[in-house]
């Protein structure tokens, strides 16, 4: 816990009690010696103006007014991330859709972002997300997924795929919905391939719950097959891809987070080279491919070799 998140964990602790809370449990509840409590406690009182009071008799601090709240944002990025998304997400829902069972939750989420201490609703107009190459899935289809997956039922569809360009009929047991790169996938245990599939929701087509319960996989299992890899593409590890930026790229690329199995170099030179394991290469070359001169495939020879002919073929048509 650093030292902001105790600082706001202070203030909610306080907050939470109108009586003192003994030294002792706010050690505990900070995770801190007393020493850094005390120094928690100065910096609120010196640069926060909390009115923080101890409490002689029974050893503990509490707030002398109630109304007191820290001042400025006090969201990590992640969660603000997550309650602006929602906001606009929520804004965008189709109308007519659901509209009885969401209101209350705009409406919780407008109040706090509407709070004085958060601009009192400024951030809801100063905050962009912008979405790419997002491909949204038909409604019905969406809610038909959503609804077989949460109840654990099999679900029967129409699966147009991209690859080949053919449309196939699957019985799959829903696993997992997954939200990956602004677009919808279904992870579920496809039964004709007596295997573990991922769908593209915007690709399915006249979806339809079955009565038969689903097959439930093991949560560590799902983890192992979905998380082996880069990118969407699942299964066990075939290769391990090691590529080579340039140093003024690896100013970005060092700081982002590519695979949790990934492994990170930095060379003499100021270049930095990146490890890490894939399946599939088809979203790995394309990855690869937006960094133009900027990056070298160092191994495995195969992906060296596929991602020199494409760039090849790509220079080919500007000659």
């Amino acid at each position: 816990m650093d030292r902001m998140q105790r600082i706001f964990k202070l203030h909610q602790t306080l907050k939470a009690h109108h009586y003192p809370v003994p030294r002792a449990k706010l050690e505990n509840a900070l995770e801190c010696s007393r020493a850094s409590l005390t120094r928690i406690i100065a910096e609120m009182r010196n640069f926060f103006d909390a009115p923080i009071e101890f409490d002689k008799a029974l050893s503990g601090y509490k707030y002398s007014q109630d109304a007191y709240e820290l001042p400025g944002l006090w969201f990590t990025p992640t969660e603000l991330l997550a309650l602006s998304a929602a906001q606009q997400l929520l804004q965008q829902a189709q109308p007519g859709l659901l509209d009885n069972q969401l209101a209350p939750l705009k409406s919780r989420i407008d109040k706090l972002l509407a709070q004085e201490h958060l601009g009192s609703g400024q951030l809801a107009k100063r905050l962009r997300i912008l979405r790419m190459a997002a491909r949204p899935p038909d409604t019905r289809v969406f809610q038909t997924v959503a609804g077989a997956t949460a109840q654990r039922q099999r679900l029967a569809f129409a699966y147009h795929g991209r690859e080949r360009n053919a449309v196939t009929q699957r019985l799959v047991s829903p696993q997992r919905l997954v939200h990956y790169r602004d677009n919808w996938y279904l992870d579920a245990w496809c039964h004709e391939r007596d295997a573990l599939r991922s769908f593209a929701l915007d690709r399915i087509r006249e979806p339809h719950s079955q009565s038969q319960v689903s097959l439930d996989l093991d949560d560590a299992a799902l983890d192992t097959h979905y998380s082996a890899t880069y990118g969407i593409f699942a299964g066990p590890a075939k290769a391990m891809a090691v590529l080579r930026f340039s140093a003024e790229r690896a100013r970005w690329v060092a700081d982002e987070t590519w695979h949790p199995e990934q492994h990170d170099t930095w060379l003499d030179d100021g270049r930095f080279e990146r490890t890490l394991p894939y399946a599939d290469p088809r979203e790995l070359l394309l990855d690869i491919q937006k960094y133009g001169p900027d990056v070298e495939v160092i191994a495995p020879p195969e992906l060296r070799q596929e991602i020199a002919q494409r760039l090849t073929a790509a220079a080919a048509q500007y000659r």
